[in-house]
């Protein structure tokens, strides 16, 4: 087990960006970045023992600086979708900027999480990323001091813990925003993947993709992922809720939530025989097929197009801080948010 540093790239004023290697005893490798504590690659050997990257990125720092997809990036402080960009917190409104639309994407596509160069410090199989994001930032409230730790098992397992302080109450829901191919970054469309989300039920959305306060039941639509399926199975532009979204960009109401880990999820790829299974403390997930993907360079000069990646975005649900029916994801000095995700990759 080790972990590497190199030269990844600078930032638009200048300060240097650096990529960190974790390897493990099986020569599995995570490449993570102290920009965005992005997850640019993850290389492991398939079931004809020919290594696979399974997430999509790029090769160097430059492209993620203006990256609009979120490729592997730790997104918040609010991930998501946030109605007409605003809540109201203990009486007081607080806005954020329109940059969906009329609503809020992931608190801010320029300067949240995903844009910020954190500090990052190596141990032996992991490594820890940190940030300072002041008071009011974003129109956040909140002094928050955010860490973030990816490890990499001998068992394949990526693990990512979030230890996030603030000093008064306020709402905090990080994710990772990783696009997974499990034939490799490079092999075309995931609509061949099986999938099973561990959900009886799902949070319908209106246009613009926030949800309209229902949970629904999955059972006899297309959003059911209770028993394994290809994603392309039941993909049809009838059913309105892939019409509104262009696919699948929904979040799944996950089973057994009771604030302790479980899996939730599983992707399995049958031409390299890997399978990812997903484990996570919080209640929901978005499920999303890369419906607005569209890069002309990406790794090893490869182009990416629509549905080439999946994401699988452990959550508190989208538009939670204004949902009274939605769990709350409203944290403060003496209840910091505390959340572990789980990749665990293996070949069957």
């Amino acid at each position: 087990m080790s972990v590497t540093i190199k030269k990844f790239g600078t930032t638009k004023d200048g300060h240097k960006i650096s990529l960190y290697t974790i390897q493990n005893s099986r020569g599995t490798e995570a490449d993570l970045t102290d920009f965005g504590a992005i997850l640019t690659a993850f290389r492991m050997k398939d079931k004809n023992n020919e290594i696979k990257d399974l997430v999509l990125g790029f090769d160097e720092a430059k492209p993620y600086l203006k990256d609009g997809n979120q490729f592997g990036a730790i997104v918040g402080p609010i991930a998501n979708r946030t109605a007409k960009a605003k809540f109201i917190l203990n009486g007081k409104e607080y806005r954020l900027k329109e940059n969906d639309g009329e609503n809020n994407l992931h608190t801010s596509l320029k300067k949240g999480f995903t844009k910020s160069l954190f500090k990052a410090e190596a141990g032996k199989q992991s490594v820890t990323f940190s940030l300072k994001k002041k008071d009011m930032a974003m129109g956040h409230p909140g002094n928050l001091d955010v860490k973030v730790k990816y490890t990499l098992t001998d068992s394949d397992e990526l693990k990512i813990s979030y230890h996030i302080k603030t000093d008064c109450e306020t709402y905090i829901n990080a994710t990772n925003h990783s696009y997974f191919n499990l034939n490799g970054h490079d092999s075309g469309s995931v609509f061949h993947e099986k999938v099973t989300i561990l959900a009886d039920a799902y949070t319908p959305i209106a246009k613009g993709g926030i949800p309209t306060g229902e949970i629904v039941s999955v059972e006899g639509t297309p959003m059911d992922f209770t028993k394994e399926k290809e994603v392309c199975r039941d993909f049809t532009y009838n059913f309105k809720q892939i019409e509104l979204a262009n696919g699948y960009d929904h979040n799944f109401v996950l089973n057994h939530y009771d604030g302790n880990i479980r899996k939730v999820a599983s992707v399995k790829d049958d031409l390299s025989g890997i399978r990812m299974d997903v484990l996570t403390d919080l209640p929901g997930v978005q499920f999303y097929t890369g419906n607005w993907i569209s890069v002309k360079k990406a790794k090893g000069g490869v182009s990416y197009g629509p549905r080439q990646g999946l994401c699988l975005e452990t959550q508190f649900f989208p538009n939670s801080v204004n949902e009274e029916k939605f769990v709350k994801p409203l944290f403060g000095p003496e209840k910091p948010f505390d959340s572990v995700t789980v990749y665990a990759f293996r070949v069957e």
